[in-house]
């Protein structure tokens, strides 16, 4: 008896615990927080000729750490592998289709072989169709699907994740967006991806904790990034939620990164919009959402290349 209650206390003071270092930390910058060093390490970034995946490795690079750049876009990656290189590290550039899991795997122990152990693996490389679900075409859903969602399981879970677990030590990133908290008409199978990421993440998390590994994860939530994805879409007082730059984005989640952050939502205030959606009955939620126009933003939506499928690397 005396066991049990004392067990209950103990788990209680731990919960409170961890819940005040967790507010604690919530509140100061990541900027002002105690880092990790990845200097000398292997970062692995997926989708990263342009966009978000360079500005991940740029930072990546300027922490000291050494570069394994996949993506299919050739010319994307050898310039961003150069200017990796220009920060005085390591640059390693592979082609790599993430859709395709042989390939994975082999281009997985071709970079096991080739430059080591993976320290840092950021599943990135995303795709979207923009289209409504009445006009998405069944192979736009597919290509979709395979690169924001299956491609995690390839590339985090089969190829990299077990010798992490192994070295008992590694870094898991997942880029997943705002869309993976609440859906948003026009996105369909995005959003659905998102949302699968999300749920896949967090289980990796949670079995991380169960077999006591020192393997960690973050994930990274943001809302709208001018890197030509989500370009021509407009909501209604867009100076409350503008359009973030790339360069902020891969800098706010490499600092995430280098302070064991497990979640990141950027911009950070887009949080109050998800605790709404918990809260608000579903005509309130609907309501505010016209009000902003977000439902009916993807109206003006043309990407990248109007006609094709966007993608984001």
């Amino acid at each position: 008896m005396f066991a049990a209650i004392f067990e209950i206390v103990f788990t209680l003071l731990k919960f409170i615990a961890f819940c005040a270092f967790g507010f604690l930390k919530a509140i100061i910058p990541l900027a002002l927080q105690r880092k990790k060093s990845v200097r000398n390490k292997v970062v692995l970034v997926t989708g990263a000729g342009h966009g978000i995946g360079r500005e991940i490795a740029l930072n990546f690079a300027r922490a000291g750490a050494n570069l394994v750049l996949w993506d299919i876009d050739i010319s994307g990656n050898e310039e961003t592998a150069r200017l990796v290189e220009e920060l005085n590290v390591k640059a390693y550039t592979y082609t790599c289709d993430v859709r395709k899991r042989e390939i994975v795997y082999k281009v997985a122990e071709d970079v096991k072989r080739e430059v080591g152990h993976i320290s840092v693996l950021v599943n990135n490389a995303g795709i979207v169709a923009g289209k409504y679900f009445l006009d998405v075409k069944d192979e736009e859903i597919i290509r979709t699907m395979e690169v924001n969602t299956m491609a995690h399981f390839w590339v985090t879970l089969k190829a990299f994740l077990p010798d992490m677990v192994r070295a008992n030590e590694g870094h898991v990133v997942t880029i997943a967006s705002i869309l993976g908290e609440t859906g948003l008409a026009g996105v369909p199978e995005y959003t659905a991806s998102k949302f699968a990421v999300r749920g896949l993440h967090d289980t990796i998390l949670k079995e991380m904790h169960v077999i006591k590994s020192d393997v960690k994860c973050t994930v990274v939530c943001p809302y709208g990034v001018s890197s030509g994805m989500f370009e021509g879409i407009h909501t209604r007082f867009e100076f409350l939620l503008p359009f973030m730059t790339v360069e902020y984005v891969g800098k706010k989640t490499v600092q995430a990164v280098l302070t064991d952050t497990e979640v990141l939502y950027l911009p950070p205030h887009i949080q109050a919009l998800v605790f709404l959606r918990t809260i608000l009955p579903t005509p309130a939620l609907l309501e505010l959402e016209d009000v902003l126009n977000l439902n009916e933003a993807m109206k003006t939506f043309v990407g990248r290349n109007r006609g094709e499928m966007k993608k984001e690397t």
